[in-house]
This record gives structure tokens, C-alpha cells and sequence, in this order.
């Protein structure tokens, strides 16, 4: 399993516990809900049980996936990763897998899976990461007290995040990266 994978697990289970239903459970309320569209089954989530954005997501994202006997909500979420990844982009996953092994060294953390990227939080969301070209993967970071540098790059105010970084080879995840990164990880906890 991925780190991916565990990570989306581990946000399962978290879910669960806080919401004191199974995952079975949920999904029976969502198809009593008479909803269909991914947007209005997140938001009904949020208003009925008071889930957070993150968790509501990715309970539908799991919802909506097509079911086999032996599939599991990991597979979706490696499916989501593999269509983020697709075609020209596909050279770039190396680079995801490298950098989010790293990560998962930090401890504990949700992996909110969106259409083109994922986010990962905490409390609240301290990085995104996802294929920006066909050519580079971009970090989006959540964090002050740092000054813009050619590499961190300053992101308009009121966006989703403050600074990024373009990452163009698996040599680009380096300790200076992952020393951002923990630092947006550690604020965000």
C-alpha cells in the first residue's frame, strides 16, 4: 500500500470515529439523501452531519467510485492518482510518490483528493500538490514568516496558498523542500 493509500485510509477511519457511523453507514444516508451530483451529496454532508469540506469530499469522492466485490476505497483513490498522472503527465508521478513518502514522515495528516491535485491537512490545509504542466509537479504551502526566494516562490494574497515550488525531477524533493513542507506541516497542527 502507498502512502497515499494509507493516508486516505487512515482519513477513513478518522471520519468514522468522529462521525460515530460506519462508512457503510454513511454511504446508506447518502443514497437516502436522493442526491446525486458530487457537489450537492458534499455540501449535504456538511449541513446534516457538520463535516468538514475535506471529509465530506472524500466520503463522496468514495461514494460515487464504481464498486467491485473486491474493491476497496485505497483502489479509488490510486485511480485518482493514476488520472491526475495520465498521459503526458504520467512522468511526473515519480516525483509525487518521492515527495509524499517524505511526508508521510512527518506523522499524522488527510489527504483530500481533488480533481488535478490533493490536498493535504491537519487542522487546516498546509500543502497541495499535483501536476501544474506537463513538465513540472507544484507544491502549494501554507505558511508565514518566510521570505520569497528564487525557489519559494510568493503566491497572491487571499489565495489557497501562500508560497509554491515547481518541481521538475525527483531530485527537486530535497531537505530544503521537506524543510518547508514540515514547517507548513507543523503550523498547521
Amino acid at each position: 500500500m502507498n502512502i497515499v493509500d494509507q493516508a486516505a485510509q487512515t482519513q477513513l477511519e478518522n471520519i468514522q470515529k468522529r462521525s460515530g457511523k460506519s462508512l457503510e453507514e454513511l454511504f446508506e444516508l447518502l443514497r437516502q439523501s436522493g442526491l446525486a451530483k458530487h457537489g450537492e451529496l458534499r455540501n449535504w454532508l456538511k449541513n446534516e452531519l457538520s463535516m468538514g469540506h475535506g471529509d465530506a469530499n472524500m466520503v463522496v469522492h468514495f461514494f460515487l467510485q464504481p464498486k467491485t466485490d473486491t474493491e476497496a476505497p485505497t483502489a479509488a483513490t490510486e485511480d485518482l492518482l493514476s488520472g491526475i498522472y495520465t498521459g503526458k503527465k504520467a512522468h511526473l508521478r515519480p516525483i509525487h510518490e518521492k515527495l509524499m513518502s517524505e511526508i508521510a514522515s512527518f506523522g499524522d495528516f488527510e489527504v483530500a483528493p481533488k480533481k488535478s491535485y490533493i490536498s493535504l491537512r491537519r487542522k487546516k490545509q498546509f500543502a497541495m500538490v499535483g501536476p501544474a504542466t506537463q513538465t513540472r509537479v507544484e507544491v502549494g504551502l501554507n505558511m508565514k514568516g518566510l521570505s520569497p526566494t528564487d525557489r519559494l516562490l510568493a503566491m497572491p494574497e487571499g489565495g489557497m496558498c501562500s508560497f509554491k515550488v515547481n518541481l521538475t525531477t525527483v531530485d527537486d524533493v530535497d531537505q530544503e523542500l521537506i524543510g518547508w513542507i514540515k514547517q507548513a506541516f507543523d503550523a498547521a497542527g
